[in-house]
């Protein structure tokens, strides 16, 4: 099946045509490191790991920057106000380097915990200062910046198709916008591309400005500066995708002012659209509101694992969802997630239940036993996620493939079949269904074979001394129509 995505930029689903055949160029805008992570923002990370599963999955070699924004993300996107990471040295009495070391190494950690694929290019806002300067002084050398007394600024004006990409009403929000702050501004939307550190203050970040950026007579001091935040998504990832990338990924948020001040910027500079396909998530809403630290609902991995969730748990209740949509965080819905999760372990276990007996397994006809067919519920589960990344669709193949392995008999379950279907949810939604689940020990298995022996005797007394053994070992049995069989506690 081909894979078709929704497209922001044209608002429709579309066939995707990456620009090289075998390669698809990927940004994602990664987080602003000056606090813990909480769940709305996972689930934006989890939801572009999918894409770049199911890109793999359907046949492409995929090259992806991530940036780590340690500097220049302002407190409001009118470029006014303090840098967070500033604001958060100030919270903790650290500076800000190491704000955005802690919280940069606490975010790889959660991606780890939650099976994200680190991607190609994992880069800090810091570490391409110079190339954003670069990006600044072609813009410059364009004719589309001009400078104010706090900093260097993108001239919207002499962008024409500004307001295109997130259908904005210029008009009317400047008829509706309060008193601008900054009166030397040309237009409210104008964006600083460069900001001059404040009279009289030292930032823990900040650089020299080049002379050939600056407009204005300075004098003989030097003027420090750091870079605005829409700035390091472009010259990141112009310099290492190139001019045109094929997918740039982000929140619904970042549609009116982020991405619109990127694509400006970008193609401003090199002439070229700046990305063919733009994916953008909707909101977690935390039981039916936004998040907020003053609702006490920015509830992070660490507190989820507090209350008994894993990082597991947390991706598949956000999987449960589609990306476009609202999705709603509440305990309840969590605990749903957890429950289908150890459901689907307690499936996966029974590979080492089954036996691998080529000639047996190659004459079995799930189909012909009214059950799907596991082979065929991996392609079906590959469809679903190349379906504009449906992953609730995917998660309904997996329950009802799983479903019919309850009216089999163990030895009519095809081993291949079941294994190369957990490979293909672990290799689609990283859900980690082989490694969560090992064999047991052959302490155990003589245990249960004990266990069966007993009860066709019907000694249901020693069965019943075997299943506690077992249960000391975490080691569940369940005694259905067609069979004894063990699960994980």
């Amino acid at each position: 099946m081909t894979l078709r995505l929704h497209n922001t930029r044209t608002q429709q689903v579309e066939v995707f045509e990456p620009l090289n055949s075998e390669k698809v160029t990927l940004y994602t805008c990664g987080p602003t490191v000056y606090d813990y992570l909480h769940v709305g923002n996972w689930t934006a990370y989890i939801y572009w790991d999918i894409l770049v599963r199911t890109l793999i999955a359907s046949s492409y070699r995929v090259e992806r920057v991530m940036n780590i924004t340690d500097v220049g993300h302002l407190v409001s996107d009118a470029d006014e106000g303090e840098d967070k990471l500033e604001k958060g040295a100030r919270r903790e009495g650290k500076t800000a380097w190491e704000i955005a070391e802690f919280y940069a190494e606490d975010f790889v950690a959660g991606m780890e915990k939650l099976g994200l694929l680190p991607p190609e290019h994992l880069v800090k806002a810091t570490d391409f200062i110079d190339q954003q300067l670069d990006l600044v002084r072609i813009l410059k050398d364009k004719g589309v910046t001009y400078q104010t007394t706090d900093g260097i600024y993108f001239d919207t004006a002499k962008f024409p198709s500004y307001a295109e990409f997130a259908h904005l009403d210029l008009a009317a929000q400047k008829a509706g916008a309060r008193v601008e702050q900054n009166t030397q501004k040309r237009q409210p939307w104008d964006f600083a591309l460069w900001k001059f550190t404040p009279a009289g203050e030292n930032r823990d970040m900040q650089w020299p400005t080049p002379d050939d950026l600056l407009e204005l007579p300075t004098g003989s001091a030097e003027i420090m500066g750091f870079p605005g935040w829409h700035l390091e998504c472009s010259a990141m990832a112009m310099s290492i995708l190139g001019p045109t990338i094929d997918i740039h990924t982000g929140g619904i948020d970042h549609i009116p002012v982020h991405h619109t001040n990127e694509i400006a910027q970008s193609e401003a500079a090199s002439g070229q659209r700046f990305a063919t396909v733009w994916l953008h998530n909707n909101h977690l809403k935390i039981d039916g509101t936004k998040v907020s630290k003053s609702l006490g609902n920015t509830y992070t991995l660490q507190q989820l694992e507090e209350n008994g969730y894993s990082a597991m748990d947390l991706r598949l209740f956000v999987l449960q969802g589609q990306f476009q949509n609202e999705g709603n965080f509440t305990f309840d819905n969590l605990a749903s997630a957890k429950n289908r999760l150890e459901k689907w372990r307690s499936y996966a276990v029974l590979r080492h239940q089954t036996h691998d007996r080529l000639d047996d397994d190659n004459q079995k006809n799930d189909a012909e036993r009214g059950s799907i067919s596991l082979l065929a519920a991996s392609g079906a589960l590959r469809e679903a996620l190349q379906d504009n990344l449906n992953t609730p669709e995917a998660l309904r193949v997996i329950d009802q493939a799983f479903s019919s392995l309850d009216s089999c008999r163990l030895d009519d379950i095809h081993h291949h079949g079941l294994i190369e279907f957990i490979r293909a949810i672990d290799e689609l939604l990283g859900l980690q269904l082989e490694q969560s689940t090992p064999d047991i020990d052959d302490d155990a298995k003589r245990l249960i074979i004990e266990r069966q022996r007993a009860r066709d005797a019907k000694d249901w007394q020693a069965s019943d001394r075997l299943r506690d053994q077992l249960a000391k070992k975490k080691i569940l049995i369940n005694d259905t129509p067609h069979g004894s069989r063990w699960q994980w506690a």
